[in-house]
């Protein structure tokens, strides 16, 4: 059997759990079909899911379908849980893309499409619904290839035409020189076409009514082709969950090798159970071998994205919180509460609980709305706790626009070191990069180590509202330690230093930024309130491209960006003056410079200096005793000449 793993992904309602359903009904996995509205889907098997009609939680089910044995990771369609869909790529061989025909491609459309492109997903499309009157197939297709990729091509039908294959051809130089000199293409070369993402088979069919769903099966039976393992083990960490007990497990996909209970992985820590799940039941298996999926128990201290084995971390999710919420303390044991998030965490680390033992605060970072509602929820049913937020607030980050060489000396009495760090501006959305460029002559490799491990060792802030730094390369090119008196703390203090006193000395050339979440949007209204939703748009300082009447004279689409900040509640005013007709999609577009940065920075009132446990300042030693060196006098004290 050829053994894939894929991922459904789609819009909200474009019919991706009705696809899923369709599958497993179609290869006998299931002997009824389910429907999400009526609540009995096979893989929404989570009564919150139930309760709401969407996905919330990846799951996963096993079918079989002539020789292709199909792993199916169903993901959640919401923006707001995209996290969850953003783990679940990195172990996938090919992904389907549902795409609803009465819909089209639509923003969080184009973000999956993205997310599969960066990880590298080959990808089969479904052009869901369309037994809908009215729809037209060439317009959907043209949709497809304007939007998402040139080679999107049809692939509805058993054996591939020769205009199908000489379109296919044309996405590769090399298989059109095959297609005009043999006048066909091998199987091999549209199976290689697909994996190198240069061409993506299109489907078409009414996943309800089951259309269109054998030809897709027989699709990925044909025409996908098995992901290649290796002998020594690895595996790739893409989910946190309890089951019904509480059991903590770790799903995984095994990339090399293969996994017994009992296995030593990860500091010494035993695996238990290894489970393959189907809906809500598992199996106990004594072996999983490369390329399958599992879930095991018996690990602690495993996350999204780890990777085990010769397997390395998978990239830094590129979807990110955009909003903050507090506890409101009256109505819960902050205690208690706290622990329920941290176990919450555990699952999906993007919530970033905090607590702020000050303010005697807890905060979480969250997508919007609908997953705020979520883990309320959560917490009743799982934790008995009723628990309210206070009003969302933005996430705000901070970046560099100019280079500095930042210093840190850190000399209290028998303690020694110091270290130079090249500060960068760095592309948008790339997060901080630590690099290292320094002789080991100059200062010995372990001290390099130290500084490399305590620059990722927390969050670091930046000076204008103590937000976090992002978009900024860090390199170590300079520094000392002291054969007597260097420990590995004492360059934790200096490396922490370093950043913060080149900041300072950023921002007083002014040249630090505070960036925002931007949204993408999308907004259909009627023709006659075009002026009123440019002159909104204008008035939140988001910026929009000339409307355009997709065939409905009664209907306008704008489509441009805008601050969360400004645009996060505007769907109310959507509703109320559209009477209902008009409809508002946001898609987080990533951080862009704030709009009024000043009024954001004042209203913070953050003192960099007066931050105890992010200080810019330096200590120095003289006369047997350490003393404080203010950030702006490090630079004439400094004991290692400047490079910069």
């Amino acid at each position: 059997m050829k053994q894939i793993v894929t991922g459904i992904v789609a819009h909200v309602d474009a019919g991706k759990t009705t696809l899923s359903e369709a599958l497993l009904y179609q290869t006998g996995t299931v002997r009824q079909l389910g429907r999400v509205d009526n609540g009995d889907a096979f893989l929404d098997s989570d009564s919150l899911e139930q309760k709401r009609g969407i996905t919330i939680f990846s799951h996963q089910a096993n079918l079989q379908y002539e020789d292709l044995a199909l792993t199916l990771l169903d993901t959640p369609g919401h923006m707001d849980f995209a996290s969850q869909t953003e783990q679940v790529l990195s172990v996938l061989d090919y992904a389907i893309l549902v795409v609803s025909a009465t819909d089209g491609v639509r923003g969080y459309t184009r973000t999956l499409w993205h997310l599969l492109e960066r990880y590298e997903i080959p990808t089969f499309i479904f052009v869901n619904k369309m037994d809908v009157p009215g729809v037209d197939r060439n317009a959907v297709l043209q949709d497809l290839q304007t939007n998402l990729a040139d080679g999107c091509v049809a692939f509805d039908t058993a054996e591939l035409t020769e205009a199908t294959q000489e379109e296919i051809a044309m996405q590769s130089e090399k298989a059109l020189d095959e297609f005009m000199e043999v006048g066909e293409l091998s199987e091999q070369t549209v199976q290689r076409l697909i994996q190198n993402r240069q061409v993506f088979p299109v489907y078409f069919g009414a996943a309800l009514k089951l259309a269109g769903v054998t030809e897709l099966l027989a699709g990925m039976a044909k025409w996908t082709l098995e992901t290649r393992t290796e002998r020594e083990f690895g595996a790739r960490v893409f989910k946190i969950s309890r089951d019904d007990h509480g059991e903590r497990l770790t799903w995984l996909r095994v990339t090399g090798g293969d996994l017994q209970p009992k296995m030593m992985v990860m500091d010494k820590q035993k695996i238990n159970q290894l489970r393959t799940y189907n809906g809500i039941k598992f199996a106990n298996q004594t072996r999983i071998n490369a390329g399958q999926v599992c879930a095991v128990t018996g690990l602690t201290g495993t996350y999204p994205g780890q990777g085990l084995g010769n397997q390395v971390d998978s990239l830094s999710p590129m979807l990110q919180p955009v909003l903050n919420y507090a506890v409101q303390p009256e109505t819960v044991d902050l205690q208690t509460t706290l622990a329920a998030l941290r176990e919450l965490e555990d699952e999906d680390p993007q919530l970033h609980v905090q607590w702020d033992s000050h303010l005697q605060e807890i905060r979480v970072q969250l997508m919007g709305a609908v997953q705020l509602e979520v883990l309320q929820q959560l917490l009743l049913a799982r934790f008995g706790l009723q628990v309210q937020f206070g009003e969302g607030s933005i996430l705000y980050r901070e970046t560099i626009t100019e280079t500095v060489e930042g210093v840190g000396h850190f000399e209290p009495l028998r303690h020694y070191a110091e270290v130079h760090l090249l500060m960068e501006p760095a592309p948008a959305g790339s997060g901080l990069e630590f690099v290292a460029d320094c002789p080991v002559d100059v200062l010995g490799k372990n001290w390099q180590h130290q500084v490399m491990a305590n620059l990722a060792a927390k969050e670091q802030l930046g000076v204008l509202t103590g937000s976090p730094l992002t978009d900024v390369k860090i390199t170590l090119i300079n520094g000392r330690a002291s054969n007597v008196h260097t420990v590995g703390g004492d360059f934790r203090e200096a490396t922490w230093r370093a950043v913060r006193q080149g900041l300072m000395l950023l921002k007083q050339r002014n040249v630090c930024q505070l960036l925002e979440p931007w949204y993408q949007f999308r907004l259909e209204i009627g023709s006659d309130q075009v002026g009123r939703a440019l002159n909104d748009i204008q008035k939140m300082n988001g910026t929009f491209e000339a409307p355009t009447n997709a065939g409905n004279a009664e209907m306008v689409t704008i489509v441009g960006t805008a601050p969360v900040s400004e645009m996060q509640e505007y769907s109310q005013d959507v509703n109320a003056y559209t009477h209902g007709q008009g409809q508002l999609e946001c898609v987080f577009a990533g951080y862009q410079p704030c709009h009024n940065a000043a009024e954001v920075v004042a209203n913070t009132d953050y003192d960099p200096v007066a931050d105890v446990a992010n200080t810019p300042d330096s200590v120095f030693c003289a006369h047997g005793a350490g003393y404080p060196v203010k950030w702006d006098k490090v630079p004439a004290m400094a004991h290692v000449g400047y490079l910069q």
